[in-house]
């Protein structure tokens, strides 16, 4: 054997399971839960391949999870997810993940930044919302939209609950399926991957006058978080960040924009996640053309590959911890917020007491809340937790209080921002009276700044 042959021998027995050769092409249903599955089997020890409900034509919508527990959450790691073809017709992102997903577990313990990031994130991959409507894509095109509704002709990014209007429509399968999912976990960044234009969204996707500012933009209280997110994406992406991407499109300063300051978006997922799942959300529109031909695909990847890591390295942005009785016991229910960033429905500790704050580095004053005991005030300075991939840990100890089973009530998935403070705190159902103060601090804000 010549010495060269060994030598490549020897770096073919070093190097990782091989994963099948994941090529750059379009892959349908049927390959694509067979990559899904023969990565699972590779790597087993840092993959789990779930699936969170199926289509409205039976379709499994495949999850895979990557992380050094990747069936189930563990106490301070975060939870991420990127969520791609939620409207059939837009296939970029599909693929992207698929590729993201083989760039991950063939880099695990050969890339450090990737190795730390899966031991210290869990991260989930979606790679299809909407197979159904992926799969009436017969070819490649600009302009077809016959992919972009599920198969009951529904746009699923208009199907979720909107807390500024209210909505009849039935909630679709795969919608539904994606609320539990959020619903049940417990998320704290996450990013969906649209095609059509090229630039980073942030929310509010939708708004009202209470919201609106001056300007035009569509203003959370963490609008100073999700700029510097969307940046982080732009800023990574090989184009995006200059803002004029597609020809005669809109030109996006610095690559990025407010939902509604580009177009108003009702009842959209973005949204829904901050408001509902506790987890900020961005759009990460990929592609001027929404179903561009195969062989454009490498090049996608490689304008996209380093932001896509970089994104996932803000889940660590922040402050982490528990809220724990004076047994040492978690408190489920509990409200943690910051001073200035009230949101309407109060981010609430889960049964393991714990909470997950993205927040930029600076000073804050952190507010904890149980049930029967008055509210806890500390203030942080927070640090820059993404270089060392943990959020800074701060746990909260009440002496006096144990932790109980008193269940608490859900916010209520409705139109929750009236246009008038007085209205809303006269029209609020009991479930939400917890939230008032939180809501007329939040109107107040808003009416200052505009």
């Amino acid at each position: 054997m010549e010495m060269m042959d060994f030598l490549r021998l020897v770096l073919l027995l070093l190097l990782p399971p091989s994963v099948a050769t994941l090529d750059f092409g379009y892959h349908h249903t049927k390959s694509m839960e067979a990559f899904l599955k023969t990565v699972h089997k590779s790597y087993a020890s840092i993959t789990h391949l779930y699936s969170i409900g199926k289509s409205v034509q039976g379709r499994n919508l495949w999850v895979l999870a990557l992380g050094r527990f990747p069936t189930q959450h563990k106490i301070g790691i975060p939870e991420f997810k990127y969520v791609a073809n939620i409207h059939g017709d837009e296939t970029v992102g599909r693929e992207l993940l698929l590729h993201l997903i083989d760039f991950l577990v063939t880099s695990y313990q050969q890339d450090p930044v990737v190795t730390r990031l899966i031991n210290s994130t869990r991260i989930h991959i979606l790679p299809s919302m909407n197979p159904d409507g992926f799969e009436t894509e017969e070819y490649p095109s600009c302009y077809t939209i016959e992919g972009r509704f599920n198969h009951n002709g529904v746009d699923l990014n208009r199907n979720f609950p909107d807390a500024f209007i209210s909505s009849n429509d039935t909630i679709q399968p795969e919608t539904r399926a994606v609320m539990d999912w959020i619903n049940n976990g417990m998320f704290v960044l996450s990013a969906s991957l649209h095609g059509g234009a090229v630039v980073a969204s942030y929310p509010f996707d939708n708004g009202n006058s209470v919201t609106i500012t001056s300007n035009g933009i569509s203003r959370t209280l963490d609008n100073d978080v999700f700029v510097y997110l969307a940046k982080t994406y732009a800023n990574n992406h090989a184009t995006m960040y200059k803002g004029h991407s597609c020809p005669q499109g809109i030109y996006f300063p610095d690559g990025i924009t407010n939902g509604y300051h580009w177009y108003p978006v009702e009842n959209g997922m973005q949204d829904y996640n901050y408001i509902w799942g506790q987890c900020f959300e961005i759009t990460l529109e990929l592609s001027c053309c929404k179903y561009p031909p195969a062989n454009e695909l490498p090049s996608f990847w490689n304008d996209n590959k380093m932001a896509l890591i970089e994104y996932m390295k803000q889940v660590h942005l922040g402050v982490k911890g528990r809220v724990l009785d004076t047994a040492g016991k978690p408190i489920s229910g509990a409200i943690v917020e910051v001073k200035g960033r009230e949101h309407i429905c109060p981010y609430r500790t889960k049964e393991t007491g714990e909470y997950y704050l993205l927040l930029l580095p600076g000073i804050y004053e952190l507010s904890v809340t149980v049930p029967h005991s008055r509210a806890l005030l500390r203030t942080l300075r927070v640090p820059d937790g993404t270089k060392n991939f943990s959020a800074m840990k701060y746990d909260v100890h009440f002496p006096d209080i144990s932790a109980t089973e008193e269940p608490v009530a859900p916010c209520p998935t409705e139109a929750l921002y009236s246009q008038n403070p007085l209205d809303s705190r006269n029209s609020t159902s009991a479930t939400l009276k917890p939230c008032i103060h939180g809501l007329l601090l939040f109107s107040t804000f808003y009416v200052a700044f505009q």
